[in-house]
């Protein structure tokens, strides 16, 4: 069952017709989450939010009191995230970094550089040098990891254990971990180890994942006789959109990486979670446009469409929604409504693939009636392909903002 907070409530169905589709962010609600989240996580375990789930600045700055920094994948999140929260640890991630973009990042004093191959370990190196950056730049080597079947069967997205563009081959390790420790890059630190293997795991599958990893990374430590203090697990942290009111367990996880830091004391972990912070703050609130049969079924379709909500069509799912019945109807034609318990909601585009969610339990439901779609507050508006067939683009409500 989705239920909505009692703010997205009020303010969808206040919004008049005109000013829809919209999306609904409550920031309470993500602050009370993130507030919970950073609550059963252990000494020594820091918590990045991963800025590509939902860059808002709003949601970036009402995470900003219970995040430890955040996670950044392009020259242009990284200019972004440093704008609005300015002074706070970025972490510089993802494959096919630029000369330019590693230049900025330095500039910007990033502490830490997630490398993905060893030419981007001497690319960040010659840059460094050339900055004549005052201090050793923090390095973490991101490896492609061998990961369990079990998981790579349950991931709803696979970075790793299997042939990607994601990190470095575990075989190079020793050669990179070289590169770091024999005084030829004596103005780079190897401050760790990163692996962000797979994206929709549950507490039990994150928690091998992150124990294999370092292990992995301990393992690798004792072989060159150095201490590696940080070890970045990455994110991936499941969301269910099929069961929106299922969570990850979260003090689960906790408690498994509370065992993990003591069974390696003098170890710091990092999480970079984005979907599972974020997704359940933000909503798309919308109004039924038609109501029509179609060979034995019914559609209606709505304002809008996955030109602003490109989830359900990017992973295959139906959007979790709930239906506001509006009983005003000011139109002198007859007002569509359905006789079939179950419709499929549509959006305006021209494509059979704009579809949000199908065969919904909407009997009765009628042109004029609001509909809002839940999980919406990460990798939504900002996947979209939002200039296709060059419909409006939708409002920015963010709800209990603080003065």
């Amino acid at each position: 069952m989705t239920v909505l907070t009692p703010p997205v409530r009020e303010r969808a169905l206040s919004l008049p017709a005109p000013s829809l589709p919209a999306y609904l962010y409550d920031l309470g609600a993500l602050r009370r989450h993130a507030a919970s989240v950073r609550s059963v996580l252990p000494d020594r375990v820091e918590l990045y939010y991963a800025a590509k789930a939902n860059p808002e600045p709003e949601i970036l700055a009402a995470l900003a009191p219970y995040v430890d920094g955040y996670e950044v994948s392009s020259g242009g999140e990284l200019a972004h995230v440093a704008k609005i929260v300015p002074e706070r640890p970025l972490a510089f991630g993802g494959p096919g970094k630029t000369p330019a973009e590693i230049t900025a990042a330095l500039d910007l004093g990033v502490e830490r550089f997630h490398v993905e191959s060893l030419h981007e370990l001497r690319m960040l190196a010659d840059l460094a040098l050339l900055r004549a950056c005052a201090a050793p730049v923090g390095v973490l080597l991101r490896f492609n990891l061998p990961l369990a079947d079990a998981s790579l069967q349950a991931s709803a997205l696979s970075m790793g254990g299997r042939p990607t563009p994601f990190g470095l081959d575990p075989t190079q390790a020793d050669a990179a971990v070289r590169l770091l420790t024999d005084g030829t890059y004596p103005h780079l630190q190897l401050l760790g180890i990163h692996a962000h293997l797979a994206s929709g795991l549950d507490a039990p599958r994150q928690l091998a994942a992150a124990e294999s990893i370092v292990t992995w990374a301990a393992s690798l430590a004792a072989r060159h006789t150095i201490e590696l203090p940080e070890v970045n697990v990455g994110g991936g942290m499941t969301v269910d959109y099929a069961a929106p009111e299922a969570r990850f367990d979260w003090p689960a996880f906790g408690a498994g990486l509370a065992r993990i830091t003591a069974a390696h004391p003098g170890l710091t972990l990092r999480i970079e979670p984005g979907r599972s912070l974020t997704a359940y703050c933000g909503w798309y609130a919308t109004e039924v446009l038609d109501v029509k049969p179609s060979h034995g079924e019914e559609f209606a379709v709505v304002r809008g469409g996955t030109h602003h909500l490109r989830t359900p069509a990017t992973k295959g799912h139906d959007q979790p929604c709930v239906v506001l019945p509006v009983d005003d109807w000011p139109h002198s034609w007859p007002r569509p409504v359905a006789r079939q318990q179950l419709v499929t909601l549509a959006g305006q585009l021209c494509t059979p693939k704009d579809v949000l969610a199908r065969r919904v339990p909407a009997a009765g439901l009628r042109a004029g009636d609001r509909v809002v779609f839940a999980l919406a507050g990460a990798y939504a508006w900002n996947i979209s392909h939002h200039d296709f067939l060059m419909h409006p683009r939708p409002g920015f409500h963010f709800l209990g903002a603080r003065r």
